[in-house]
């Protein structure tokens, strides 16, 4: 009887939204969480071994693994060898399935795909600056958000940030040989970002070796940054050691109360709380490759996706405005890069709109910093 009546509420939800994007409200998502979310609470028995950072089948992208985050798009010359400079990208969540409150790491599946998805179309966007590292861990499920209480919600956070910390620890210690490096990241990654540069990087010897953090899309606010002690938030295209953030709605939306005083760097001028940019200066948006599932029921095997090389950018396709600390884009339902849209909410478009945007400041970035170390001291080791 409980399975026929979450089958019927399933049809009501499709039903309300049938011709029309989906725009959860937060009633919305308790349905949904009690229909596919975790039933039980906190259960250190259901987790996933700890991954070993020193095994490269814990890193879902590294130097030497082949993976989409190598993807270039069409156009654009293809990096060859190491870099001086190192990414370190934290993933989004991906893991949409309700067994548990964090992933179990299961290679054959569809959170992996996702994984998959996020290397090809955000981590890519550094490959020509930097060599990417980027960690597998146990990541919160997305039901986190939606149906956990306040205890399980910080505990499955906690537990994913551990993940994320030991990874990093290891790649300073064993992989990074004293290189210069990014912290990049999306949403739930961005949550993760954040707390490292507070714990591992802001007033410590590391610092000096951060060239930037592009934390994107993960509702860094004022008050996060203000609390830093000496990190700030970039305010121009070559600025260094410096935090990037943006959280992209359409031109007209309304702004849900969470993302109230964020900070906003504009990706078409770099200043902090920069002013409206026309779309002669968008370096190209690029239509995504394979297909992310935003599946929230049933099981976790994999779609068999499919990731296609990286298509042409498309440039020219929005003006950008920092306003409120949103970051406010024209409308893209005209082309390929609106089926990532949720509604007005441009969440997923916070990398494929600016991916050409990224891909060429993080390049004047780096080399602003590089040059900055030539004059100041040594080059760093390759």
């Amino acid at each position: 009887m409980l399975r026929l009546l979450k089958y019927l509420l399933l049809v009501v939800l499709l039903l309300g939204v049938v011709g029309a994007a989906i725009v959860f409200s937060g009633n919305t998502l308790t349905v949904i969480g009690w229909l596919w979310g975790p039933t039980h609470g906190w259960d250190l028995a259901r987790k996933a071994p700890a991954p070993d950072y020193a095994q490269a089948s814990s890193w879902a992208a590294r130097p030497g693994r082949e993976s989409p985050a190598a993807f270039v798009p069409q156009g654009v010359a293809q990096p060859e060898g190491r870099r001086a400079v190192d990414v370190f990208f934290i993933h989004p969540t991906g893991y949409l399935n309700g067994t548990d409150w964090n992933s179990p790491l299961n290679p054959n599946s569809r959170t992996e795909e996702n994984t998959q998805w996020m290397l090809a179309n955000q981590a890519s966007a550094y490959n020509g600056c930097c060599n990417v590292y980027a960690p597998r861990y146990r990541e919160a499920s997305i039901f986190r958000w939606w149906s956990a209480s306040d205890d399980i919600a910080q505990k499955t956070m906690d537990f994913a940030y551990a993940d994320v910390l030991r990874a990093f620890e290891h790649y300073i210690a064993n992989e990074n040989k004293g290189r210069p490096f990014i912290i990049a990241s999306h949403s739930q990654g961005t949550w993760h970002a954040l707390r490292l540069i507070q714990d591992k990087i802001d007033g410590t010897s590391l610092q000096p070796s951060m060239i930037a953090a592009y934390i994107i899309g993960g509702q860094v606010k004022n008050a996060d940054v203000n609390a830093l002690k000496s990190v700030k938030v970039c305010d121009g295209p070559t600025e260094t050691g410096c935090i990037v953030h943006w959280a992209t709605l359409v031109d007209g939306a309304t702004v849900p109360p969470e993302m109230s005083d964020l900070v906003c760097v504009n990706p078409l001028n770099w200043r902090r709380d920069g002013g409206r940019a026309p779309a002669e200066l968008h370096q190209g948006g690029v239509p995504p490759s394979g297909k992310f599932s935003a599946k929230l029921w049933g099981d976790d095997a994999p779609q068999g996706v499919v990731f296609e090389p990286l298509g042409a950018p498309l440039p020219k396709l929005t003006a950008a405005e920092c306003k409120g600390g949103i970051l406010w884009a024209s409308d893209q339902s005209d082309n390929p890069l609106g089926q990532l849209a949720i509604g007005e909410n441009y969440h997923g478009l916070d990398y494929p709109l600016f991916h050409m945007d990224i891909r060429k400041n993080v390049a004047e970035r780096v080399g602003a910093y590089l040059q900055r170390a030539l004059t100041d001291g040594p080059a760093p080791e390759k």
